[in-house]
């Protein structure tokens, strides 16, 4: 089975993300793997230990992006492979989907492709479903168990979790699968996989080795400004016992107008 997992880099969770001179920064923060796709790792490496075959994981960015990518592999990924173009540097949702579509059809022969439910720079969350749409490809999203998978018989049964409860879905294959935290909790790198990951040589495709053109973004984002700030003051609420100060935060509750 041939499996394939697409991740992005992101700035850590950790990170203060402001506004300066209308660009986003993040100062000297690092730059991680984003959290939601190490569940998508941790998923494809589940089912090729299960079911035999290689794990491929790709990025869309810069040199930077080995890093993320080098991560994946100490994790236990097979390969991996870096989408690096210049004219992709603004791309959008729908221009990533394009690239990463065209990448997962050139590996080929590809039988599932995961991704993590959003990325935590954006908190968009359509890269995945968009990607199965121009692959012509089944999206089951918000899985959280892969309660089965026949990759000769071409088919999988999954469960997603969403809002209304759990739905039980089954789907033909190649499929792609955007899962959940409840896909189970992703794996640290071993030692012997961050020794064989630090001499991967990673392979670097632009749009050319893609066979296509730079796609045409439709979202742009023409000015962008931090929120604004909003001073927050804590009280706490004193009393002899819980009655009196249950009435004292009532009382603060009805003149800020809460209620």
């Amino acid at each position: 089975m041939k499996i394939v997992v697409c991740i992005k880099q992101v700035p850590d969770s950790a990170a203060k993300v402001v506004v300066e001179d209308g660009q986003v920064t993040w100062g000297d923060a690092p730059l991680v793997m984003n959290p939601w796709d190490e569940y998508a790792v941790e998923a494809a490496l589940q089912q090729s230990e299960a079911h035999g075959g290689d794990v491929i994981v790709v990025s869309m960015g810069g040199e930077g992006v080995q890093e993320a990518l080098k991560n994946a592999l100490a994790m236990g990924c097979n390969e991996a492979i870096l989408i690096n173009d210049p004219a992709l540097a603004q791309a959008d949702s729908q221009a990533t989907a394009r690239v990463l579509a065209a990448a997962i059809q050139k590996i080929g022969h590809v039988d599932v492709a995961f991704f993590g439910r959003q990325a935590i720079d954006d908190d968009m969350g359509v890269t995945a479903a968009q990607t199965a749409r121009v692959l012509g490809w089944p999206s089951l999203s918000l899985v959280s168990v892969i309660e089965a998978i026949d990759p000769d018989g071409g088919k999988i049964r999954v469960t997603r979790t969403i809002e209304e409860g759990r739905q039980v879905m089954e789907s033909r294959l190649p499929a792609l699968l955007s899962v959940s935290k409840d896909i189970g909790e992703p794996r640290y790198p071993s030692f012997m996989g961050i020794r064989k990951a630090s001499r991967a040589n990673i392979p670097q495709w632009t749009l050319e080795d893609l066979g296509i053109q730079a796609p045409q973004s439709v979202v742009r984002w023409p000015e962008i400004m931090n929120p604004p700030a909003k001073e927050v003051t804590t009280e706490i609420i004193e009393g002899e016992t819980p009655e009196e100060k249950a009435e004292k935060l009532a009382g603060k509750i009805l003149a800020e107008k809460v209620l």
